[in-house]
Formats: C-alpha cells, sequence, structure tokens
C-alpha cells in the first residue's frame, strides 16, 4: 500500500496553531494547487483524533464520500450524513496491514501525530508541503523528532501568484520501526 502527505504549512514548519487552529491557511484552500488532483488519486485518509475533529468543525465534510479511518482509541463524535467515516487504533504498520488487506491501494495520511507515526515507521513513500507565506512563531510542527534520518528525493517545487511554495519529495529511506516495513526507492 503507498502512503502519501499532502499538507499545508507555515514557512516556519507549523501545521496548526497550538490551539489547533487553521486561520493563517488561506481561505477555501487558495488558489488551485493540486489538491483535487491528489484526491483523486487516493483511495481512503488515515487521519488522527485532532484532525478529525477540527474537520468536523467545517461547514461541510471535506472528505466527500472517500473512506476516512480516524486513529483513535477514544469514543469519537459521530461523523456528519454522508460521511464513510471508521475508528481504529494501532501502530502504523498494523494500520496499514489492515488497510492493504481490504484492498486501499493509496491513502492520504493526516494530522500531526498520524503523519509523524507512519514517517517513523518507514509508510510514507511521497510528501507534498505547501509553504503558506506566513510566519506564525509556534504552533503544532509538521515533523517531529526521528531516531533517524530520514532520507528525502526532491521531485519538484512549484510557486503559486499568491505566495504558496510547494514541494514535493519521494522517501528514499527511513528508519522504521524494527522489524518494520521496506525501505527501498519507492515506486513513482
Amino acid at each position: 500500500m503507498k502512503a502519501s502527505v499532502f499538507v499545508g504549512v507555515s514557512v516556519d514548519g507549523f501545521m496548526a496553531r497550538l490551539d489547533g487552529a487553521l486561520d493563517f491557511l488561506p481561505a477555501d484552500g487558495g488558489e488551485p494547487h493540486g489538491y483535487e488532483e491528489f484526491m483523486a488519486g487516493v483511495d481512503a485518509l488515515v487521519i488522527g483524533r485532532n484532525t478529525y475533529e477540527t474537520v468536523l468543525g467545517f461547514e461541510t465534510w471535506p472528505y466527500a464520500e472517500k473512506p476516512v479511518f480516524v486513529l483513535s482509541s477514544h469514543a469519537l463524535a459521530k461523523a456528519p450524513d454522508g460521511a464513510r467515516m471508521e475508528q481504529m487504533s494501532g501502530p502504523p504498520a498494523q494500520i496499514a496491514a489492515a488497510l492493504a488487506a481490504r484492498g486501499i491501494g493509496h491513502v492520504y495520511v493526516d494530522g500531526g501525530i498520524t503523519i509523524q507515526g507512519f514517517l517513523r515507521a518507514g509508510l510514507i513513500q511521497r510528501l507534498i508541503v505547501t509553504r503558506v507565506p506566513v510566519l506564525i512563531g509556534t504552533g503544532i510542527p509538521l515533523f517531529g523528532a526521528t531516531s533517524r534520518d530520514i532520507v528525502l528525493r526532491h521531485v519538484l517545487t512549484r510557486s503559486y501568484a499568491s505566495g504558496l511554495v510547494q514541494s514535493e519529495y519521494a522517501i528514499v529511506a527511513a528508519g522504521g520501526d524494527p522489524g518494520g516495513a521496506s525501505h527501498g526507492e519507492p515506486s513513482p
């Protein structure tokens, strides 16, 4: 199974304010920058509880009818009508194996803790990071501590009229959990 990240961050590397607010991101995603095309290529989403609770506050469910797997061992608020949400818990490798066994070929991983866990486990193959032209000083970082380097291969960088700068990377090698996933060259 392939796992990708598509995320917006402040130039200083924060994906949300400390309270989870996303008010520094462009309203409605800003100008088109590949999100719709990215979403068309994924089978499902894996998100953390905090991300789930944040998107429940949006006016509309942002994932249409894509299956959304929310990682949490705590009870979750009910999903909106029409949303395909399922709760799961366990380590990233177990989640990935369960989804692959269900025939899911490509997942979009979102949420700080979830992204960090999947990266540490060596389960992410593609990172698309869009930097928003703002410094917020403090917040929830996109990347946390790692026990080893995670080597990336730059694929391309695009800039947009609004000042957004988007870089795409392939994961070349990552330090995963002992006995974990393969860490070879990712497939395109």
